[in-house]
């Protein structure tokens, strides 16, 4: 299966590199971005010869990732459209609705849209999908055989729902880094040097992380076996809960789920 992905971004990097980790050839990838600083970026780090333009070239794919920027994922579709016949198209540009994604691509309809996360880059991602009922078994399939090999996969009731997921796993790492960060400077206050301190946080969060994965419990009980009252982790959770951290994390959440929303309800989509 050849697929070319149009945006080689962050996220377009990841999920090529995914795809490279999962097994597929780079012979069978077509990268293309129009900035020749992604594209020479792109070539030293995953040696994949990237296109400047979508093209004729493009016929020849089973599978075109959309993976730009919404506010210009309506120019990016009015170009390869002329190219399209039977592929599957798969979008991951936040908030933009399938219909005008069809639209924006002459009343195309084979579309699935997708929100992967950033550790798809090492085969850890998490992606939320969604299509409307007309979109065959076959290319549901198909768009699941792609992002399986970067990861978890969850097919979301509908697009309303991915919005949802993409404020929780999309936006995700985000909050992790955030977090590690805090930790980062709490051990270099701590009297740490930078590679120490860095170490430190990650390799506890990771760890951490890994258990709560691998464990049955709940997080709550996990946390309740290193905080017995009156200790060290207690002191520290007191003061978490003081500054209502919990709340804020759940607000920051439901901010990033707003926004998805506002993005959806822009103009030039309905």
């Amino acid at each position: 299966m050849k697929i070319a992905v149009i945006g080689c971004g962050h996220m377009g990097c990841a999920l090529l590199a995914g795809l490279l980790k999962s097994g597929i050839s780079d012979a069978h990838l077509i990268p293309i971005d129009p900035d020749e600083r992604v594209r020479a970026q792109l070539e030293q780090r995953l040696k994949l010869h990237c296109g400047s333009a979508p093209d004729a070239g493009l016929r020849a794919v089973q599978a075109l990732i959309l993976s730009v920027k919404p506010d210009i994922l309506a120019d990016v579709a009015r170009q390869i459209a002329p190219y399209l016949q039977t592929q599957l198209v798969i979008s991951v540009a936040a908030g933009i609705r399938i219909a005008a994604l069809a639209r924006w691509l002459g009343g195309y309809s084979r579309i699935v849209r997708a929100m992967p996360n950033l550790p798809a880059s090492i085969g850890l991602g998490i992606t939320g999908l969604a299509a409307l009922p007309s979109v065959r078994e076959a290319d549901r399939a198909c768009a699941e055989r792609i992002l399986s090999g970067v990861g978890q996969i969850v097919w979301c009731l509908d697009e309303d729902q991915l919005d949802a997921l993409t404020a929780l796993c999309g936006s995700g790492p985000a909050y992790v880094f955030y977090f590690i960060e805090a930790l980062e400077d709490a051990a270099r206050r701590l009297g740490f040097d930078d590679t120490r301190a860095r170490t430190l946080a990650r390799t506890t969060f990771t760890g951490a992380a890994a258990l709560a994965a691998q464990s049955g419990a709940a997080a709550s009980a996990l946390r309740a076996q290193v905080s017995p009252p009156n200790g060290t982790t207690a002191a520290a959770l007191a003061l978490f809960d003081a500054k209502r951290m919990r709340e804020a994390i759940v607000r920051g959440v439901l901010a990033a789920h707003q926004r998805a929303i506002e993005i959806a309800s822009a103009p030039g989509q309905d």
